[in-house]
């Protein structure tokens, strides 16, 4: 890897983003964390030249997915109610952290997407090479998770 101080500058950059894309893929925050560390761990290792911020930032999200799908391979995975983490992710507003919820209870396939798209600023092409899917399937999901979120939200404004 490169030295200790650019290291350092790239876990406090990407944390939470790969935290947070491993927690939506997974739902459990030792999950999470594991794959979190394990993405980290391979950041160090790796010799790879990479042409900015934004390169980087695309192999973390990449190699935690990939990270993620051996980890749901597991047969000790287990799932997590989303509270008992809630204290380690950081929201600009409560409104975006109930959304965050919101999105977190949705099926994995719409929650990824929807995670990648809206909070880590992927478009649907990126997030279809990222994820290996076609980009009419990525547009799909999206859509139906949009439509699902709607619904979700708009039964809860009739409760208020």
């Amino acid at each position: 890897m490169r030295d200790r101080e650019e290291f350092t500058r790239l876990v406090r950059q990407y944390v939470d983003t790969v935290y947070r894309v491993a927690y939506g893929a997974l739902r459990s925050a030792a999950d999470a964390e594991d794959v979190t560390q394990n993405v980290l761990l391979k950041l160090w290792r790796t010799n790879k030249p990479f042409d900015g911020d934004a390169h980087i930032r695309h192999w973390l999200i990449r190699v935690t997915v990939n990270e993620c799908k051996k980890a749901f391979l597991s047969p000790l995975r287990r799932e997590v109610p989303i509270e008992d983490v809630a204290e380690r992710l950081t929201f600009e507003t409560p409104e975006h952290s109930a959304l965050f919820y919101e999105v977190m209870a949705l099926p994995k396939q719409y929650r990824v997407v929807l995670l990648l798209y809206y909070y880590e600023d992927y478009s649907t092409a990126e997030i279809a090479r990222l994820l290996r899917l076609p980009p009419a399937t990525v547009r799909t999901r999206l859509a139906r998770g949009r439509e699902r979120l709607k619904h979700i939200l708009e039964e809860q404004e009739e409760l208020l």
